[in-house]
């Protein structure tokens, strides 16, 4: 994989894009940045990036031209107040609008700078090789709320339709131009400063599509809070529960078809559809 950093000058901006870029992604990545009208590497450009123990001594300011941009397969552009260079042609492109610290002058800026482009590249390590996720067929989110009547009318505002279904405990709202599930249900006491959002979900089409999320799931290392299993009670579903990093629940869930239900059992046990998951008495 090639990216390719741009910006006017490329004396900041895309110089430190490129240096961080290079210290945080895989060997594998070949990183380059260049500018429609490059100068000379600012000298706080250096600075701010060796007080991160990354040295750019070596890297030099560049032309569109010098750096074959047609062949990248990622080009980000980093201009706030300019036109930032175009490279025509089927590519990704994505666009960080970070303010030009050269303009202030001081370290401040720069550092500035290179913090709101490292948290970016961040997020772009974690992205460049995630594996394919699951082919969903609807998006669920939960919420809980302190006046249920309330809310109702407000998300039916919001949502531009009447809920699907409602008691004294919940509101279930249905688009399925949007492929959405929507439920908020009363709070229960819960302080809802942080628990306000319930659990989110994703709908899969069968039982066999539930079992391989849980699998691609522990492959990438994510989270399992329940593993996968046919429930029962309520609303009979295949399901896997899934935390993502700050703790919310999210739920993978497959509606039964009208044969699996006939199998349900008098007892109404979740049966668990991965072998050795389910919990020891």
């Amino acid at each position: 994989m090639r990216i390719l950093f741009l910006c006017v000058a490329n004396s900041a901006r895309s110089q430190i894009a490129e240096g961080l870029a290079r210290a945080m992604l895989p060997a594998s990545i070949e990183v380059a940045s260049a500018g429609s009208a490059p100068g000379q590497i600012n000298p706080l450009t250096i600075e701010a990036l060796s007080e991160v123990n990354i040295d750019i001594y070596t890297q030099r300011a560049k032309a569109l031209e010098d750096v074959t941009p047609e062949t990248a397969d990622l080009i980000v552009t980093l201009c706030a107040e300019e036109v930032c260079p175009f490279v025509p042609g089927p590519v990704r492109r994505l666009h960080w609008p970070i303010t030009d610290p050269s303009a202030a002058g001081d370290i401040a800026a720069f550092r500035t700078a290179r913090d709101q482009i490292k948290a970016r590249i961040e997020v772009l390590v974690g992205l460049i090789d995630v594996s394919e996720g699951p082919a969903g067929t609807e998006f669920h989110a939960s919420l809980r709320v302190r006046d249920l009547a309330a809310s109702t009318r407000f998300y039916a505002w919001l949502l531009n339709t009447w809920p699907k279904e409602w008691t004294h405990r919940y509101a279930t709202f249905i688009r399925p131009d949007l492929n959405l599930n929507f439920v908020i249900m009363v709070a229960d006491d819960t302080v809802l400063h942080h628990d306000t959002l319930y659990h989110l979900g994703l709908a899969l089409p069968d039982r066999a599509a539930v079992i391989d999320v849980y699998h691609r799931a522990v492959a990438i290392g994510a989270q399992v809070s329940k593993p996968p299993r046919t429930t029962w009670k309520g609303t009979p579903l295949h399901e896997l529960w899934l935390t993502d990093p700050d703790g919310t629940l999210v739920e993978i869930y497959a509606r039964l078809t009208a044969d699996e239900l006939a199998t349900m059992p008098a007892d109404q046990a979740p049966d668990y559809l991965v072998p050795g998951t389910a919990p020891v008495a």
